[in-house]
Formats: structure tokens, C-alpha cells, sequence
């Protein structure tokens, strides 16, 4: 039987709501599973939505101005709840995961959302450290932080974070079929701190962290200087990338050539969730020219977890 898959549409005035109604009538995700799709009715409606695609749970902004697309309260607002009910309706078994358009970080703060991004509403809510995740082909990266300001992150980056992120990266390429996956981190500074030179990082946090994850068995090399790192990884020469920083990890994973779109998703929590690679895209929405390949990727991504 195929899984049931719910799709939250995202902030209705940006592309969420064209790419998941793309991805819902595609051929291979219709192949592979039931979507359902949960979001502002009349954008779902505009971008091509129809009683005979699929069901649809009605979520609407009040006092949507679709003229201008832009980060908005009542977009905000909207997008909240949907995925709120997401989460609700997967945990009680309805859904067999949940798959999320992209929302506005400024369109939540507008609507005084108690989380800034759907990672952190999760964090919250489950009251567990998630990881967050990317795969685009054989390309595998996860984030040791998340939406962290720069000059943060030398206070946010700890050895117990470093051990715990890598032991979900491990657990999460076991999921997808990596039975020994070989994990390598990215250094913090540049050439790796140079002994201590550039940085006391590495000595200090990342070293210990490496030590203690071989202890438990894990396949895990570093900290290499990033640079040498994603040149590694994307050569095959280790199976998952553990990056300390956002842009650390997207700047390259978005830019290598080929292997299609990337596939967001995250792990440690008690239920399945992924999401396409990109953001609300306002300046396109409602053109009917977003590429919806992200999402069907991460519609089909999910079926893989499930099965």
C-alpha cells in the first residue's frame, strides 16, 4: 500500500504553494505515494490545485493580499499552523511523514511565531537535539549548528554538540543504507587552526570530540580544513560531511555540479520530515515558474525513509 504523505504548503505568497501542487501531480511521486497537501486554499487553488489531485486540509491566511508577495503576518501565521497540524496529524499516524515548503523567517517573527524556523519548532516541541541535514545525489552534509550568527559560534560549538551531531549523522546514513558510513568533519578555522595558530578550536573542542566518537566506533576523520574536506567527500572518499556552520555546508553542496536538485531533511525526532533545498522565493511567486524538481525530490526522499 502506498504511504500517505503530507505536504505543508508554506508561506502561501511565496513558491511553496506552486511547487508542492507540481509535486503532488508528478508522475513518479504519484507512482510512489498518497500526498495530501495542507496549506492556504485560495493560493493552492491559484497555482493549479483541483479537488481530483489530491486531498486538501485548508489552512488560510485571513487577510491574504496575494497583489505583492512578501513576508507578511498572516503569511506567517498560516504557514505556522500548517505545519503545526503537520506535525499533529504525523505523530498520530495519519501521515507516514511530512514534508515541508519553504516558510518566511521574517513572515513567522512578523506573526510573533514562538520559533524562528521549522527546525527550532521542532527542537522545541519535541524537546530533543534534531540534525539537520542535506543530500543531493551521493552528496551528504549535516549541520553541526544551525541559524547561528558568526560571532556565535565559537560559543554555541562544544565537544558534547560535536559528539552528538555525529553520532545522529551516523545513525541517519545507517537509515539510507550506509551500513559503516565514513563520517569527516570540517575544521572551524582556516588550514585547520595550524596548530593552534589560527584558532585554539580545533585543539580544544574538535580534536577531543574525534577521539571520543572513535572510542565508540564510529568511522570519523578531522577535523580537515573544509576546503579539503568537500574536495574528499565529493570524490567518494567519505560518505557524510559534517559541517560546523550553515554556509559551510550550502555554499558547496548548492554549487557542485550535477547529481539534480538537494533534499533537506532532519533527523532525530519521532517522525519523518523533509523539505526542498531553497526558500520562499517571493520575487517568482505566482508566476507559475518555480521548478518543483526540489520538492518532488523531497517527496520521493521520504517514501526512501519510510521504506
Amino acid at each position: 500500500m502506498k504511504p500517505k504523505i503530507l505536504i505543508t504548503a508554506g508561506d502561501p505568497l511565496g513558491i511553496g504553494p506552486e511547487v508542492a501542487v507540481k509535486a503532488a501531480a508528478s508522475p513518479a511521486v504519484r507512482r510512489a505515494c498518497l500526498p495530501c497537501i495542507a496549506g492556504d486554499t485560495a493560493a493552492l487553488i491559484k497555482a493549479g490545485w483541483t479537488p481530483a489531485l489530491c486531498p486538501l486540509l485548508p489552512v488560510d491566511a485571513a487577510g491574504r493580499d496575494s497583489r505583492r508577495p512578501r513576508p507578511t503576518a498572516a503569511g506567517g501565521e498560516a504557514s505556522l499552523k500548517a505545519v503545526l497540524l503537520g506535525i499533529k496529524l504525523v505523530k498520530q499516524g495519519g501521515f507516514a511523514a511530512l514534508v515541508t515548503a519553504p516558510i518566511s523567517k521574517e513572515s513567522w517573527a512578523m506573526a510573533r511565531a514562538p520559533q524562528p524556523a521549522h527546525t527550532d519548532l521542532f527542537r522545541a516541541l519535541e524537546h530533543t537535539e534534531p540534525l539537520m541535514l542535506f543530500t543531493r545525489g551521493r552528496v551528504n552534509a549535516a549541520l553541526a549548528t544551525e541559524h547561528l550568527p558568526i560571532k556565535d559560534l565559537h560559543r554555541a560549538l562544544t565537544k558534547e554538540l560535536v559528539i552528538q551531531k555525529a553520532l545522529l549523522f551516523a545513525a541517519a546514513l545507517k537509515a539510507v543504507g550506509l551500513t559503516r558510513p565514513r563520517l569527516t568533519i570540517c575544521a572551524l578555522n582556516p588550514h585547520a587552526g595550524d596548530g593552534g595558530v589560527i584558532g585554539r578550536e580545533e585543539i580544544d573542542t574538535l580534536i577531543p570530540a574525534v577521539k571520543a566518537l572513535r572510542g565508540r566506533g564510529l568511522r570519523i576523520s578531522g577535523p580537515a580544513p573544509a576546503d579539503a574536506a568537500w574536495a574528499a567527500h565529493l570524490a567518494g572518499k567519505s560518505d557524510g560531511l559534517l559541517a560546523l556552520y550553515h554556509d559551510q555546508a550550502l555554499v558547496p553542496l548548492k554549487t557542485a555540479p550535477g547529481a539534480g536538485p538537494a533534499v533537506h531533511w532532519t533527523w532525530g525526532l519521532p517522525f519523518i520530515r523533509t523539505s526542498p533545498a531553497h526558500g520562499t522565493a517571493f520575487d517568482i511567486a505566482g508566476r507559475g515558474k518555480a521548478d518543483p524538481s526540489g520538492m518532488k525530490e523531497a517527496v520521493l526522499f521520504a517514501v526512501k525513509l519510510i521504506k
